[in-house]
């Protein structure tokens, strides 16, 4: 993250109290100890007690597992509630070879949430099983990008799109050093 503090951009410590206070609650909502969460998500418990007490910040790839682990989405983790469907704020996060951008977070009513991602240093991001249904459609704005799912491969450049059924292991990985694709994330109505 610059060092320019934006209005649109939150800083290190409000996203560990964003993402703490979404993990309560989304533990709290469905009635689950720090054990039952750790077995749904595939992080330990310590890391997961860690994290609510603000002592740990997860990487992206940690808060993917537990978004998906707990059926949330990952933009409820750190994007803001908006008060508006006019006024869009945006979440900001970042590991050193991923950097994810809100656009839209996920509503309930709209079923989708999207995301600005980039990729560098042939990063290849890996993420588990989604819900059943959840769907993935990624448009390449710069770079070349590989999309898997299961055992299918799809390499694609600036300017064209890609469909992952992100219900199976699936991720992206950058080709070109520096790769930036737009993914909207589908989740069905159940």
């Amino acid at each position: 993250m610059n060092s320019k503090s934006d209005s649109n951009e939150k800083q290190p410590g409000d996203f560990s109290l964003s993402i703490s206070t979404r993990l309560k609650q989304l533990r709290s909502e469905m009635g689950l100890s720090l054990d039952k969460a750790a077995s749904l998500t595939g992080v330990s418990k310590a890391m997961l007690g860690q994290i609510e007490r603000q002592e740990s910040s997860p990487t992206i790839a940690t808060l993917w597992k537990i978004a998906t682990g707990l059926n949330g989405s990952f933009s409820s983790f750190i994007a803001p509630n908006t008060q508006s469907e006019f006024d869009v704020n945006h979440g900001f996060i970042h590991d050193p070879n991923m950097q994810v951008k809100t656009l839209f977070p996920f509503d309930v009513n709209k079923g989708f949430e999207v995301f600005e991602i980039t990729l560098t240093h042939q990063h290849e991001q890996c993420s588990s099983a989604h819900q059943s249904g959840v769907t993935e459609h990624i448009h390449c704005i710069e770079g070349k990008l590989t999309l898997w799912q299961g055992d299918e491969r799809k390499t694609i450049s600036a300017g064209e799109q890609g469909l992952l059924k992100a219900d199976q292991a699936h991720g992206y990985k950058d080709e070109s050093g520096r790769t930036r694709f737009i993914n909207i994330i589908h989740y069905p109505v159940l």
